[in-house]
């Protein structure tokens, strides 16, 4: 089966043929991949942000959709034949053993769930089963970027009906669906900040109240401008999605002192934050959010349920697809910052 490869950090993915064990261990599923997101996280991994890469070789992406082939011992959430959500977060089921592969006699390791690669052997509690006739092109959001941001405004943010929110990096796949999620809540004013005017324009049409390229401002000016619509004492709830310290750190400015300051994007190794600590004794919250503390196994169908009643917006947030063979240039393409989710067509 074909699969990408991140041999060496900071380098293309090596686009090669690899066997899977061929005996599935206690939890372990076998799936046939149909599509992949590609989420930050990735970028982060090729690029080694948290450190040396001790696994390399090893396999890549954790939001995908794909069916059911085999399932190994003591697998009772999923069946043969059951399409199904790839997903990093832990949902219902058995933590497995993680798999290895093989190319050209060497090992090539994988996590829990891989989702650049034709097929994968998944732990069963990354997986979630979803309807046969729902869209498995769209179903890969359900694996990060949706169930991230949702559980972000429900869980880490807790947002109230006409609080104010502000998302530094609203143009982005999670940062887009933060802005949908803001909205469904009801809050209000929703400032969604990017550096692409395209993007900032989808921000809008999911329910975006003001939207600020950053490109056009200044620090002092740009925190001039958003004073002026959330109020002089700052937001109630301010999320940064960049990982970018200077933008934590003016979200972090912006918060009121009642407020929450979530962080999802993470800096890169050795980047350090100066902030005033004195309101964290009071009452302001500063926090980083693990996917939201999202539980796919509860969230992804009732998100199923919203989106077949068209209450949640999914197939915009998909601006550029590409085939496996070009996942370089996918990741690329992320890179360059003007593109919302990307979905990467495995297999037929």
């Amino acid at each position: 089966m074909k699969a990408a490869i991140l041999v060496k950090s900071k380098h293309p993915l090596v686009i090669e043929d690899i066997k899977p064990s061929s005996n599935l261990e206690y939890g372990q599923v076998y799936v046939k991949l149909l599509y992949s997101g590609i989420c930050g996280a990735q970028i982060n991994e090729i690029d080694a942000v948290k450190g040396e890469d001790k696994f390399l070789p090893h396999l890549l992406g954790h939001e995908g959709s794909g069916i059911v082939e085999r399932v190994g011992k003591g697998v009772i959430n999923v069946k043969e034949g059951d399409h199904v959500v790839l997903h990093w977060r832990c949902g219902f089921g058995i933590n497995s053993s993680t798999p290895k592969y093989f190319w050209n006699n060497k090992i090539v390791n994988a996590g829990w769930v891989t989702t650049f690669n034709e097929y994968a052997i998944v732990s069963e509690n990354r997986l979630t089963k979803i309807p046969k006739d729902f869209d498995l092109k769209i179903a890969p959001l359900f694996g990060c970027a949706v169930t991230t941001a949702v559980g972000v405004i429900n869980n880490d943010a807790q947002v109230k009906i006409g609080q104010s929110v502000i998302i530094f990096g609203g143009g982005g796949g999670v940062g887009l669906n933060l802005v949908q999620a803001s909205s469904m809540v009801s809050a209000n004013p929703i400032i969604a900040i990017d550096i692409d005017d395209n993007k900032l324009n989808m921000s809008k049409s999911l329910g975006a109240t003001h939207t600020i390229n950053i490109k056009n401002y200044n620090n002092k000016d740009l925190e001039k401008t958003i004073y002026d619509i959330v109020g002089s004492k700052g937001a109630d709830v301010v999320i940064d999605t960049t990982g970018n310290v200077k933008v934590i750190e003016m979200s972090y400015n912006l918060t009121n002192s009642n407020g929450k300051t979530i962080l999802v994007g993470v800096p890169k190794q050795g980047e350090k934050v100066s902030i005033y600590t004195l309101p964290l004794h009071f009452n302001k919250v500063l926090t980083g959010s693990h996917g939201g503390s999202s539980n796919p196994s509860e969230d992804i169908p009732r998100l199923v349920n919203l989106y077949n009643n068209k209450k949640l917006n999914l197939k915009t947030l998909i601006t550029h697809e590409f085939c496996l063979d070009d996942i370089n240039k996918a990741i690329n393409t992320l890179r360059e910052g003007s593109a919302g989710r990307i979905i990467i067509k495995i297999s037929n």
